[in-house]
């Protein structure tokens, strides 16, 4: 019997949050009558995290482990539940417990009324510093503002996808992955259910600054080219200063014999400048083209050392 329902988490060294999230999806996907499955998705975990999923696998044939040879990432790990979800309706959701298991059935309700995309938006965030809530603000509102793909506010992975969306995207293969721009990139009937995110349930944060950093790099690069026009812009701005300013200073020798730009030093912070504009444009070309590297060898996205047989059955 397939199911209606595919629950996806990825699980990186979360040993403490298993089986709270396990118990909670339980209570919250029993009370939709419908057959579901659990697809947990081991990111190359190496605090038992493995054993867990095992163990909850042999109790309940409705988990589905799909085990990394390694460490692939967040995004990656997603990616790979997405691929080996069967239901109609799939729903992403963090190991952490900061988003609540409950506003699935809120999302199932939205799903059922014709949405194809049901898309969580925080609309406050329990246990995060003032930092991590000012940065992920701007993050949302520069990438609203950047990007021709309309990408909610406040708006994480946690979602509900109708089967004809996970079919679509998991048709796009590309390696630097911002899957909640991916979802909205797609189209199809979108509506967001607001929800209060609570503090992570146990456990440190798997995403510090670094991934915070590169996340935020993978989705400008992936759906905008607004770095690049901005190294046209800075290069067409320095140009301006030149053309602007060279006539004064000859002007200003030839009438006074007065240099306003004399000296070493300004010649000096005139290079630097130059060099500066040149090196940030090569930095932001490099970027592109090392995504464009990435892609032409074909890897995959993903090896998995152990993955669940497409006809398993969920009846115990």
């Amino acid at each position: 019997m397939q199911p209606t329902y595919s629950i996806i988490a990825p699980i990186y060294n979360e040993l403490q949050n298993l089986p709270v999230l396990y118990d909670r999806i339980c209570e919250v996907m029993e009370k939709t009558g419908e057959p579901w499955e659990l697809v947990l998705v081991d990111d190359g975990s190496r605090d038992g995290s493995t054993g867990v999923i095992h163990q909850l696998a042999e109790r309940d044939p409705r988990v589905r482990p799909v085990i990394f040879a390694r460490n692939f990432g967040h995004q990656i790990a997603v990616t790979a539940g997405l691929d080996f979800s069967r239901g109609q309706a799939v729903a992403i959701i963090d190991a952490d417990l900061q988003d609540p298991p409950e506003v699935i059935l809120e999302m199932i309700a939205r799903w059922k009324e014709g949405n194809q995309v049901v898309y969580g938006v925080r609309v406050e965030r329990e246990g995060e510093t003032w930092f991590k809530k000012t940065t992920a603000a701007l993050f949302y509102r520069l990438i609203y503002r950047i990007t021709e793909v309309n990408i909610p506010l406040d708006s994480g992975d946690f979602r509900l996808l109708d089967r004809k969306v996970v079919d679509v995207m998991k048709k796009m293969r590309e390696r630097h992955r911002f899957l909640r721009g991916m979802s909205s990139w797609v189209g199809f009937s979108q509506v967001g259910v607001p929800y209060r995110r609570a503090a992570r349930f146990a456990g440190e944060t798997h995403y510090p600054f670094r991934k915070m950093l590169r996340l935020a790099l993978n989705a400008v690069t992936s759906f905008s080219y607004f770095p690049l026009q901005v190294a046209t812009y800075m290069g067409f701005i320095s140009a301006g200063i030149a053309i602007v300013a060279i006539p004064i200073v000859v002007v200003l020798r030839l009438a006074v014999g007065y240099s306003i730009f004399g000296g070493q030093a300004t010649t000096l912070i005139a290079v630097l400048f130059l060099g500066g504009v040149q090196l940030i444009s090569l930095g932001i070309l490099g970027e592109y083209i090392g995504r464009v590297y990435d892609e032409v060898k074909g890897r995959p996205l993903y090896i998995t050392s152990e993955e669940p047989q497409p006809d398993q059955d969920l009846n115990p």
